[in-house]
């Protein structure tokens, strides 16, 4: 049975990566998706053609608006949302300028949290999902990408109160934490990755794994992804022995 046929979806960040991945894996679902991103070109391309595509930047309260007033008067309803856009920064956290920082949180924390409160509405009318795209690096705080973490993690943190608030309500909420996806986050993000970190896609999952992963979650209502499996190894190790995991990314 096909439980996202049907189902209207705004994806943001779909332009590329993670997000255009989602938005082919829901497409094939049978579901009406909505997509989102700067690059208009590449969400033209990314877009199919009974797609909804709203080009824009996040960051800005009328793009978010308009993503939402759009989609609910073009399909008459809202049934999931999957705040994915984002992007990373590897700069140390006695350099990062905090006009960077302050855009980082903007993009990967407010942007989300203000599309949430505007599509909650339509969520609980529609007892749809909520779903917010964080990292392995808002349940580890990784020391080459602090203030990414940092963002992250307060992304993660909403999510839990955001799900405690609408359970009551019949709204699905889902925190997904990927660890390493093989996209061109690195090149998008302020600062160079470590060496080792730059070269090293071993235990990489692919954007369309990853993509599978969150969708499935959110037809199983699940409360949280984390992909590849593997990571959650890492997340409760760093639960159960903080110190021996924060000495070890150290030395990266």
């Amino acid at each position: 049975m096909n439980l996202l046929r049907g189902k209207v979806v705004i994806v943001t960040g779909a332009s590329d990566g993670i997000g255009a991945k989602l938005a082919a894996t829901l497409r094939e679902r049978g579901a009406k998706v909505c997509l989102s991103a700067r690059n208009e070109g590449r969400l033209a391309a990314a877009a199919g053609p009974d797609d909804l595509v709203i080009p824009g930047d996040l960051t800005d309260d009328a793009v978010r608006r308009a993503i939402i007033s759009k989609t609910a008067g073009h399909w008459g309803t809202i049934d999931v949302l999957i705040n994915n856009a984002g992007r990373g920064s590897y700069l140390a956290p006695s350099e990062e300028p905090v006009e960077e920082a302050r855009a980082l949180f903007d993009l990967n924390f407010f942007a989300p949290l203000a599309l949430a409160q505007l599509a909650t509405p339509h969520l609980r009318r529609s007892r749809g999902s909520l779903v917010n795209v964080s990292s392995i690096a808002g349940q580890i705080s990784l020391p080459w990408l602090p203030v990414y973490s940092a963002s992250k993690f307060a992304l993660a943190a909403i999510t839990t109160a955001q799900r405690a608030e609408l359970r009551r309500e019949g709204v699905h909420v889902m925190g997904v934490f990927p660890g390493y996806v093989d996209t061109d986050f690195q090149r998008h993000a302020s600062g160079t990755a470590p060496a080792v970190i730059a070269g090293n896609r071993r235990f990489a999952v692919t954007a369309v794994e990853c993509a599978e992963a969150i969708v499935t979650g959110i037809e199983h209502r699940r409360n949280t992804v984390v992909t590849p499996r593997a990571g959650w190894l890492l997340v409760w190790a760093n639960r159960l022995f903080p110190g021996v995991v924060e000495a070890r990314l150290e030395r990266v």
